[in-house]
């Protein structure tokens, strides 16, 4: 039995779930990398992103992207 026709996804919907299957670990990827290069004001800040974007990953990069990135110490 074919899963995707159990479900009866048209193709709308097929492609909206493969594109959030394509971005998600993307995202995931980019903010994991953007916190590990950037400096924080404490290692406890960077470590708490970075297990937020680990265990929380769509809420978590989105979160990170939104607050997260005002909260590195900005380099002249």
């Amino acid at each position: 039995m074919n899963i995707l026709a159990f479900f009866e996804f048209s193709p709308p919907e097929l492609l909206l779930l493969g594109s959030i299957w394509l971005i998600w670990p993307l995202l995931t990827l980019f903010c994991l990398i953007d916190i590990i290069r950037s400096n924080f004001k404490d290692s406890t800040t960077k470590l708490i992103w970075a297990l937020l974007v680990l265990f929380m990953p769509i809420l978590g990069a989105i979160a990170y992207l939104v607050a997260g990135r005002g909260t590195k110490v900005k380099s002249l």
